[in-house]
C-alpha cells in the first residue's frame, strides 16, 4: 500500500494500540484547556475515539503512535518568531499545511496568533472535520480557516515564482477561501511539519516551489518543517509501529541548496537544519531533520 508516495511493506496494517497513548504534562494541560475535559481518563477516552475514526481513514504512523498529539511547532526555535509575526505584522497569515487535525494551528491560536488569520489545510477533509470533534468546536465557535485541498492540484495551489516585492498587500477574508491561490505572496509563516517526507524527490521540489510562491517577500517570513532526515539524500527505510516504511529524504546539504539557490535566489533566504533523534513507537532513535527557511 502507499500513503502519499511512501511505500509501506506490511501483510496487514496494525490495529490501534491504546498502550501507546501518553501525554506529557504540557500536552495534557493544552488538551484539557481546549476540550474542557479535566478528567484524565475521560480525556484519554475522547482522544482514543477520535484516533480510531482517523485511523480508519488513513493509517498513518503518526496516528497509530499518537504523534498527532505532539505540540511540534511550539517546540521549534522559530516558534516565538512566528508568534511575534502574528502580534506585530499587520494581517500576518499562518498556514499549517498537511495539518492532519491542525493541532499546531490550534496551539498557535491559543498562544496568541490571531485565529482568524490561521489556515489549517489537509487533503483529507475527514481529518479537518475530526479536528472539530477532537477540540469540541464547531465552525461558528472556532474562527480559524479549515481548508481541504490537494497541494498538487493547480486549481488549489499553483506554482508561481517567489515575489521579491516587499510592498504591503491588502488583507483577504480567509473565511471565503476555496483555494490557496489568492494567497500568493501573502503568507507570513508556513508550518509544513511531517509533510515533505510523504513525497518523492520530484514532488518535494514541486511542493517547495508551490509553497515558496505563497510566502510573503517581507523579511522574516518563514517556512519550517520536520521530516525524515538522512546523512545522504536518498530512500530511507524505517520500521515504525511494526510496519516498514520507505521515504525519500534529503540531507541537510541538499535541502539547504534546494531552498537557497534553486527555489529562492541565492543569498535571499537563511536555511537552518538540525538533526533530531525521535522515539517513534518501539524505535528509540529515528532520525528526523528540523528545518526553517527565512526570507532575508
Amino acid at each position: 500500500m502507499t500513503l502519499g508516495d511512501v511505500t509501506v511493506h506490511t501483510a496487514s496494517v496494525p490495529g490501534v494500540d491504546a498502550s501507546l497513548y501518553k501525554l506529557s504534562p504540557a500536552q495534557a494541560a493544552f488538551f484539557k484547556t481546549q476540550t474542557g475535559i479535566d478528567n484524565d481518563e475521560d480525556l484519554k477516552r475522547h482522544i482514543l475515539e477520535v484516533q480510531a475514526k482517523a485511523y480508519k481513514v488513513a493509517p498513518y504512523p503518526c496516528i497509530h503512535a499518537f504523534g498527532f498529539l505532539r505540540l511540534n511547532l511550539s517546540n521549534f526555535p522559530v516558534y516565538e518568531h512566528i508568534l511575534r509575526l502574528g502580534r506585530e505584522r499587520p494581517d500576518a497569515v499562518l498556514l499549517d499545511i498537511g495539518c492532519c487535525f491542525g493541532v499546531d494551528a490550534r496551539k498557535a491560536a491559543a498562544d496568541g496568533f490571531p485565529a482568524k488569520n490561521i489556515i489549517a489545510s489537509d487533503i483529507v477533509n475527514e481529518f479537518l472535520q475530526l479536528s472539530h470533534e477532537l477540540f469540541k468546536t464547531i465552525p461558528a465557535s472556532y474562527p480559524g480557516c479549515l481548508l481541504p485541498g490537494d497541494a498538487f492540484d493547480p486549481e488549489f495551489l499553483s506554482i508561481v515564482a517567489p515575489s521579491y516585492d516587499v510592498s504591503p498587500v491588502p488583507a483577504i477574508d480567509l473565511s471565503s477561501l476555496k483555494s490557496l491561490n489568492p494567497l500568493h505572496d501573502r503568507i507570513s509563516a508556513i508550518n509544513a511539519i511531517a509533510f515533505f517526507h510523504l513525497f518523492n524527490e520530484e514532488k518535494q521540489l514541486h511542493v517547495a516551489r508551490a509553497l515558496a510562491g505563497l510566502l510573503s517577500a517581507q523579511p522574516g517570513s518563514v517556512i519550517c518543517g520536520f521530516d525524515n532526515g538522512a546523512l545522504e539524500k536518498g530512500i530511507v527505510t524505517a520500521n515504525l509501529t511494526g510496519v516498514e516504511y520507505q521515504t525519500f529524504s534529503h540531507s541537510p546539504e541538499t535541502w539547504s541548496s534546494l531552498w537557497d539557490g534553486e527555489i529562492f535566489e541565492k543569498g535571499t533566504v537563511e536555511v537552518k537544519t538540525e538533526f533530531v533523534e525521535l522515539a517513534v513507537g518501539s524505535i528509540k532513535r529515528h532520525l528526523m531533520m528540523m528545518w526553517s527557511v527565512t526570507r532575508l
